[in-house]
């Protein structure tokens, strides 16, 4: 892999620091796709040298994601999705999944990176019936996130909330947790909290962050399984719970992968 992906928007490719490492671009390399530079395939090699389940582990977040939409869309009715921390289009993206269970789904996107605002165009490709966005905002500012999107989704209408594999960006996990409670508290009854993040349960996983949190890049936290699974306090766990990815539901799509991978995760109602 030798060219480099481009980006229409002008002001957002400059805003992109390409001598550093970023993870949304190392997790595309390792997924195969190609919106990604040398310095990312470097650390993301280096990266696979110390821990190879990697590979594994992102495929098994994916199909997680897949498979947790596909329900929340097919079998609860959901027609609304607000996905937080959104990262790189790839194969299967969110609104992808659920407007082709159910046309007339809407899908917010949210992210402040610029290599996702590049992309926006890409992922702004809805069905007729339906709709997908993207806002440009920070994590750290979960009422703006709300503001922002309540101005395209009904609040007071069922919202599937995904955090997918970002949490681990805030450090302290007392700050995740609120993050987390206060986009949960502004949904209605009947909504969901769809989360996945890495876990510490590999000595090679732990090696291999420490040495990518040591290079420069902005940190990524591994928790344990008990610390994600907090994350759901108070709303209810559908099965089989927070587990492995590759055991949440298991399809078609998981076949070849172990069942153990380091990414944990769960689906959650809101009573």
């Amino acid at each position: 892999m030798t060219d480099e992906p481009s980006y229409p928007d002008a002001a957002a490719r400059a805003a992109i620091d390409i001598t550093v490492p970023h993870s949304a671009r190392i997790w595309n390399y390792w997924l195969g796709g190609k919106d990604n530079y040398e310095v990312d395939r470097v650390a993301g090699d280096a990266f696979r040298d110390v821990f190879p389940g990697i590979v594994d582990g992102a495929r098994a977040a994916r199909y997680f994601l897949a498979r947790a939409v596909r329900h929340l869309a097919g079998e609860e009715g959901v027609r609304q999705f607000l996905d937080i921390g959104t990262g790189l289009p790839n194969v299967d993206n969110t609104h992808e999944i659920a407007q082709r269970v159910a046309p007339e789904s809407k899908v917010v996107y949210v992210d402040n990176d610029p290599l996702v605002l590049a992309h926006a165009r890409a992922l702004l490709v809805s069905t007729p019936e339906g709709s997908a966005d993207y806002l440009h905002a920070d994590l750290f500012e979960p009422d703006s996130i709300v503001e922002q999107a309540k101005d395209i989704l009904d609040f007071d209408q069922p919202v599937a909330l995904m955090l997918m594999g970002i949490l681990g960006h805030v450090e302290d996990y007392d700050q995740a947790r609120a993050i987390v409670k206060e986009l949960v508290a502004a949904l209605p009854s009947g909504s969901y909290l769809v989360h996945y993040d890495s876990t510490g349960t590999s000595e090679e996983y732990l090696a291999a962050i420490g040495q990518y949190n040591d290079g420069g890049s902005v940190p990524y936290i591994l928790r344990g399984p008990g610390e994600i699974a907090r994350f759901f306090d108070g709303l209810e766990l559908l099965d089989p719970g927070v587990v492995s990815c590759s055991r949440w539901r298991p399809d078609a799509l998981a076949w070849g992968l172990p069942d153990e991978v380091h990414q944990y995760g769960g689906v959650a109602r809101k009573p």
